[in-house]
Formats: C-alpha cells, sequence, structure tokens
C-alpha cells in the first residue's frame, strides 16, 4: 500500500510539474532552454579573454656562454629585458575586452528575447487550439443531437432517410475536424516542450486562458538587446580603430645585462674581469604603419553605425506593423462576437426548432450551423492573432514578459 501512494505522489508531483500558464513560459525558457545555456558560454569565454587582455608581455631572460679562444676570452653573459608600448595600447586593450564582454551579455539577452518570444508564439496557440477543440466538440454534439433526431424521424417515416444520412456524415466531418486539431496540438507541444526543458515523453498542460484583448503601451523601443548591441559594436569597432593606430609603434625593448669574462695569462695566473650595462632599442616605423588595419577599422566603424540606424527602421516598421495587426483583430473580434455572431446564433436556433416541426430542410440548418462554426471559429483565430501580434510587439520593443 505505501508503494502504491508513493507512486501516486510522484505522478502527481510530475504531472503538476508540467502544468504552466501563460505567464509561466518565459522564466521556464531562461532556466531551461538548451540554447540559452550555451550562449550564456559565450559570456564566461569573454570574460576569460578580459582577464589576459591589457598586460605587458613577459620578460625576457637571456644567458649566453662563449669559451676561451686566441682571439677573446671565457666569457658569461645575463640579461633581462622587457617590452614597453609607447603608446596607450594596454588601455586600449582592457577597454576593448570590456565592450566584449558587456557585448556578449547583450547578444545573450537577444537570444533569450527571440526565445521567451517564440515559446510564447506556440503557447499561445495551444491554448487557442484547446478552445477551437472544445468548440468542434460543442458542434458534434449538436450535430449527434441531430443525427438521431433525423434517423428517429426517418425510422417513424417522416423524414427522408437522405436527411438521416447527411447528418451524420456532418457529425462525422466534425469529428474529423476534432482529430486533426488534436494532430496539430501534438505537433506544437512537440516544438515546445524541448524550449521548456520537459522531455518528449512527459506530459505537457497549459492551464488559464488567455488575457483579455488590451492595446498595450507604447514603450520606447532603444531597451531592446539587439539594438543595444548593435551600439556596443559601434563602441567597439571605435576601440578597435584606436587600438590600430596605437599599432603603428611597435613596443621598444629595455634591459639590464651583466657579463663576466675569464682568461689565463699563463699557467698560474688568471685574468677576471666584469661589468654591468643597460640596453634599450626602438623600431623604426619606415616600413610598416600599420595602414591596412587602420583603414579597415575606420571602415568597420562607418558599416557598425549603418548596421545601427538599419536596425532602428527595422525595429520601429516592426512594432507599428505589430500594432496595427493588435487593433485590426481586436476590431474584428469585437464587431463578430457582440454584433453578428449573436443574430446567426438566434438565426440557427430559430431554423432548427423549424426542422423539428418539418417547416424547413435540412440543408438550410446544416449551411446555417456552418456559418456559425465558421464565425466562431473566425472570433477565436483573430483573438489568437492578436496574441500572436501583442508577443511580437513586446519582442520589438524588447519588452519581454
Amino acid at each position: 500500500m505505501s508503494r502504491s501512494l508513493l507512486f501516486l505522489f510522484c505522478l502527481a508531483a510530475s504531472s503538476s510539474a508540467s502544468a504552466l500558464s501563460l505567464s509561466e513560459i518565459a522564466p521556464r525558457v531562461r532556466d531551461h532552454h538548451p540554447q540559452l545555456k550555451a550562449a550564456r558560454l559565450a559570456v564566461e569565454q569573454a570574460r576569460g579573454r578580459q582577464l589576459g587582455a591589457g598586460r605587458l608581455a613577459n620578460p625576457t631572460l637571456g644567458v649566453q656562454f662563449q669559451n676561451e679562444s686566441r682571439v677573446s676570452p671565457r666569457s658569461t653573459e645575463f640579461s633581462v629585458d622587457q617590452a614597453f608600448p609607447l603608446t596607450r595600447r594596454l588601455t586600449l586593450e582592457k577597454q576593448h575586452s570590456a565592450q566584449l564582454v558587456a557585448a556578449a551579455e547583450l547578444e545573450v539577452k537577444d537570444v533569450e528575447r527571440r526565445l521567451i518570444a517564440e515559446a510564447r508564439s506556440l503557447a499561445v496557440k495551444l491554448l487557442a487550439l484547446e478552445k477551437q477543440r472544445a468548440l468542434r466538440q460543442q458542434q458534434t454534439q449538436l450535430a449527434d443531437k441531430l443525427s438521431r433526431f433525423a434517423k428517429d424521424r426517418a425510422a417513424a417515416g417522416e423524414l427522408s432517410p437522405l436527411d438521416a444520412a447527411q447528418a451524420q456524415v456532418d457529425a462525422q466531418r466534425l469529428q474529423l475536424e476534432a482529430r486533426r486539431l488534436e494532430i496539430e496540438s501534438v505537433s506544437l507541444q512537440g516544438s515546445l516542450k524541448p524550449m521548456l526543458g520537459i522531455r518528449p515523453t512527459e506530459a505537457l498542460k497549459l492551464t488559464g486562458d488567455l488575457p483579455a484583448l488590451v492595446m498595450p503601451g507604447r514603450v520606447p523601443w532603444q531597451q531592446r538587446a539587439d539594438y543595444q548591441l548593435a551600439q556596443a559594436k559601434t563602441e567597439a569597432a571605435q576601440t578597435e580603430a584606436a587600438l590600430a593606430h596605437a599599432r603603428r609603434y611597435q613596443d621598444v625593448s629595455a634591459g639590464f645585462f651583466a657579463a663576466r669574462e675569464q682568461q689565463d695569462v699563463s699557467s698560474r695566473n688568471t685574468e677576471r674581469t666584469g661589468f654591468v650595462g643597460f640596453r634599450f632599442s626602438i623600431p623604426l616605423p619606415l616600413w610598416n604603419r600599420n595602414q591596412g588595419e587602420i583603414a579597415e577599422k575606420k571602415a568597420s566603424i562607418e558599416r557598425a553605425r549603418l548596421e545601427t540606424e538599419a536596425l532602428a527602421t527595422e525595429i520601429t516598421s516592426e512594432a507599428e506593423t505589430a500594432r496595427q495587426e493588435m487593433e485590426a483583430n481586436a476590431a474584428l473580434v469585437s464587431e463578430t462576437r457582440d454584433k453578428l455572431l449573436p443574430l446567426v446564433k438566434q438565426q440557427t436556433d430559430k431554423l432548427e426548432k423549424a426542422y423539428e416541426t418539418g417547416q424547413t430542410d435540412l440543408l438550410t440548418v446544416l449551411r446555417a450551423r456552418e456559418q456559425r462554426l465558421q464565425l466562431e471559429t473566425a472570433v477565436l483565430d483573430a483573438s489568437r492573432d492578436f496574441h500572436l501580434a501583442r508577443i511580437r510587439y513586446d519582442a520589438a520593443v524588447g519588452a519581454v514578459r
């Protein structure tokens, strides 16, 4: 008994873990999406490169030994040399590495923005699909009721057997529609589960309902991560250009050396001498002043600036288009649901009652039901499209919820 209770408890815990509302999609993606986990390592890579940026080159230790010959004494020399930049290259390297870290963090935020928008879109489609399935189920029950009524009347000789057969065909058609929607739901869940860190064999249930159709306030899009990333890349390109100018002059080298000489004057007399010195070398920029890299980085600055301007135009257009789609879908839902659909429902109910009393034919009833189903489906589709446009707007302005 205790094992059975433990199994039921584990089963309930696993099923509750895979039940999510629309507001829980974004945190789940942030914590479990495999692409985000991989993208965050790019930040660690940039921070690792930052540790080695802006440092002096290691000093050079030299040892030289020369044996005694007829023309020179035996000598041993030790030296230590260190290279120093004449320009502020090391400071620029530190600045550039910090900019790359900031750019990597913004790139992760941009990936997060896109993945959350994709996951929320799939969730909205799933919730809308559940409403479509519920609508088909309701329509199927009404069709079954009409089919049984026509079958009984046909058996009593009061209706044509063709009417009974047609009513049965209409009920089966709605059942096939419900199965098609179920297959589409399985496909959407298969795309959404990996993004939420849910195993393919684990059940996923979305709870709650779609929010009300409320137009969002206008949000400044300059906070969007990829736009800030484009600005960071422009600043990094300017730093790279400054680094290219700094590399026109190679590092100078300075060092100390000490030497000891020993020469045998006779078999019993050895003469020893030693000295300490300082040396300094300056490379002459005669043949190469890094003109090629300077021209390349100058073009990179202009390219980054133009890409930033193009992205700003794209974001503005994307956000405004999404708002227009929201307004159009909200107006369509309001007009269809509040004005047209009540009239169609009233007319359908009257036709069904008229058919039961033999005052109209079955084809008229089925046509009225088809029109009602199309309008109800249109309302659900427009509501779904409103929320999809809302997700696109939030992603366009960087307001990820």
